[in-house]
């Protein structure tokens, strides 16, 4: 039996970016105090957070002292030290959700590719790369274009390049500047995610949304997913069998590709709330945010249903270079009924930079229809700009 307290439990964060931030505006009606580490002074969570530690992922004395201030660790990146949380962990006695070997799964996308491909979980062909001679064998092998994947550090498309040819594979290798694979292009109809979260003896999925990229970053999602039932179904079966991978409670952000035959592979997975969940907020019962504080807390879950279909765009910089944040022509949007605007506080624009996000709900503009509510969330975030 749960019982509320004050002061309730402290979660600390490893990392303060603006989904620290969301997650400490979650955690905060639970009676949940949120303490976060992060290398920038006066980050986004800061502002909302009981607490912000300055210092870096790999900060020991940092991730010691936020061990010892919090009943329960977690992460909202994955630059987190999993050896170090791992050890911090043991002599502390505060435990890691996800756990850290999740965590260094996920790392490397091809020990995770790997791991998972063991598991029986469908995914596209894949092969390490040591050098651009490698990249022409990948190319013979799967055919081009193939996409070169970093191993690790990549986010929001950083290190994916599209290699469209042989005479194109060193300069594509020099380009990710690092450890990398190669995997087969996916001739995709959609790609789609599934925001899956695992409790205390529980697991839940929330409807499956579709995702539209432009440049590898992610700029819109669409719930549900304009696709099948059959199709949905698929997708979160392979969610299903991506939970069982994975150790550690706590929201995980899977996506997929829906091939042009219909088939589910799986694309990437990153254990913590993620960019194509943010629709939740408004557009589910039980946000992802509010979902990841119960489960690593060991709370029970909340529901994971569709209040109505809901689309959601990011706000990303408009800018040449960096330069103060500023977002102007807002009116319209705070004004438009059942559009809802989330402001990360970032002190500076940068060019494809995540400034924020709108979400655009069913239920508040009077209409199920997923194509008209893209138009508007389109509309709403193109009348908006940092310059």
């Amino acid at each position: 039996m749960t019982t509320l307290q004050t002061p309730g439990p402290t979660l600390g964060v490893v990392g303060g970016g603006q989904l620290g931030r969301m997650l400490a505006e979650a955690a905060a009606p639970l009676g949940i105090e949120v303490i976060v580490l992060d290398p920038t002074p006066d980050c986004p969570a800061a502002l909302v957070a009981r607490d912000q530690l300055v210092g870096d992922f790999d900060d020991e004395a940092g991730i010691r002292e936020l061990a010892e201030r919090a009943d329960v660790l977690t992460f909202e990146i994955e630059l987190a030290d999993q050896d170090l949380l791992e050890r911090v962990s043991e002599e502390t006695g505060t435990p890691v959700h996800p756990r850290p070997e999740t965590l260094r799964t996920i790392h490397d996308k091809l020990v995770q590719k790997r791991r998972l491909r063991e598991a029986g979980v469908p995914v596209p062909p894949f092969r390490a790369v040591d050098d651009a001679e490698d990249v022409r064998e990948a190319i013979d092998e799967f055919g081009a274009p193939v996409m070169l994947k970093a191993r690790t550090g990549g986010y929001d498309g950083r290190g994916n390049v599209p290699v469209e040819s042989a005479a194109d594979a060193a300069d594509a290798l020099e380009s990710v500047a690092g450890p990398a694979m190669v995997e087969s292009f996916v001739d995709f109809a959609r790609e789609i995610s599934v925001i899956a979260v695992k409790g205390d003896d529980e697991v839940a999925t929330f409807p499956v949304g579709e995702n539209v990229h432009e440049e590898e970053i992610l700029r819109e999602t669409v719930v549900p997913a304009r696709s099948s039932e059959d199709v949905l179904e698929s997708a979160r079966d392979v969610a299903a069998d991506v939970l069982e991978v994975m150790h550690g409670r706590g929201v995980y952000g899977i996506e997929l590709f829906e091939t042009t035959e219909g088939e589910i592979l799986l694309n990437e997975i990153a254990p913590r709330p993620h960019n194509s969940g943010h629709w939740t907020i408004e557009g589910a019962q039980t946000s992802q945010f509010e979902q990841h504080a119960r489960a690593v807390l060991g709370l029970p879950l909340g529901s994971t249903a569709l209040r109505s279909p809901t689309v959601s765009t990011n706000l990303l910089g408009d800018v040449d270079e960096p330069r103060e944040a500023e977002l102007a022509n807002v009116d319209r949007l705070l004004e438009t009924p059942g559009a809802h605007l989330h402001w990360y506080g970032k002190r500076e624009a940068r060019p494809l930079r995540k400034m924020g996000h709108v979400t655009v709900t069913g239920d508040g503009v009077g209409t199920d229809d997923r194509e008209e509510l893209l138009a508007t969330a389109r509309k709403l975030r193109d009348a908006v700009t940092f310059e």
